[in-house]
């Protein structure tokens, strides 16, 4: 379990810390960023499956119609995802992005009983609704809804409901999804080329290296999640998954200096009690569901 731990601690560092390459990469539009982004992680997990010599699954998967649909609907949400994320990390807005993937469990739930009619327990109807108490100070006091945290809790809640409902693994998703985007984002790239404007052709090295490697940074934390995944269980996973959040959150503070008032930290506060209420009902139920598994075997 050790070394799975380690491979899920990995993942979410890397996801953590990304606002720093983000951040490298300011001169350059969101949108080229993206489209660089896609067309460089496709190229690199094209390369992944090559090495391992295992595309047989592309068959399959090229002949299941709702399979191709479910594809089709996570390429739009990564998509946007991605884009929100780029531009809001750019736009000097990381302690917002971090709070939407601190709400992303809690807009998960909510989805669940949204779009597929699942009953919450008290504790965790309690913890919604903190949330959402949260989100309402944070627009009042503030005098803005913040729709960067909600359309990337949003996004990525939709993406992870639907990539439970699809049979490929981690790897093959992504790569069906960036493969779906790949000609819109390379014809951007080659558009914005002959237009003059493309970060490529102003000769930058430092910018052309970095974005060349955006596909390595993308591929490395999913193969990586992939390992861990298969090592230790999804409860411990759920609760790790909050060192991308806090370290977004050290960064946008303490390295970006962005500003972060009372108001705001009242805002955060919400969202984090209503987290340590979801997390911890979450975790003493299914300790007391072991027991009672253990419990009956031992009878039986």
């Amino acid at each position: 379990m050790s070394k799975g731990i380690l491979y899920a601690s990995g993942t979410y560092f890397f996801f953590g810390i990304l606002p720093l390459y983000w951040k490298m990469l300011g001169s350059v539009p969101a949108g080229e960023i993206l489209a660089h982004r896609i067309s460089w992680s496709f190229l690199c997990l094209a390369l992944y499956f090559a090495v391992k010599r295992n595309f047989g699954w592309l068959k399959v998967f090229a002949g299941n119609g709702r399979l191709l649909l479910f594809a089709f609907a996570t390429t739009l949400l990564v998509t946007a995802n991605w884009g929100i994320y780029i531009w809001a990390v750019n736009a000097g807005r990381v302690i917002e992005s971090s709070l939407g993937y601190f709400m992303n469990p809690l807009v998960s739930v909510l989805i669940g009983v949204v779009v597929l009619g699942e009953r919450l327990r008290a504790w965790q109807w309690l913890s919604v609704a903190i949330a959402f108490a949260g989100v309402l100070y944070l627009s009042v006091n503030l005098g803005t809804v913040p729709w960067v945290a909600l359309g990337l809790a949003g996004s990525f809640s939709l993406y992870g409901m639907l990539k439970k409902k699809s049979s490929l693994t981690t790897m093959q998703g992504m790569f069906a999804e960036t493969a779906g985007a790949f000609l819109p984002a390379a014809g951007y790239i080659v558009w914005q080329e002959f237009q003059g404007q493309g970060a490529l052709g102003n000769g930058d090295p430092k910018i052309v290296s970095l974005l060349a490697v955006s596909g390595i940074l993308t591929a490395i934390p999913l193969i990586l999640f992939a390992k861990a995944a298969k090592l230790i269980p999804l409860s411990l996973l759920g609760i790790l998954q909050y060192m991308t959040p806090t370290l977004q959150f050290l960064l946008g503070v303490f390295v970006f200096k962005e500003a972060m008032s009372s108001d705001r930290l009242i805002g955060f506060a919400f969202i984090w009690f209503a987290l340590l209420i979801y997390t911890s009902e979450g975790l003493l139920k299914r300790r007391s569901a072991t027991r009672a598994l253990a419990a009956r075997a031992g009878t039986a």
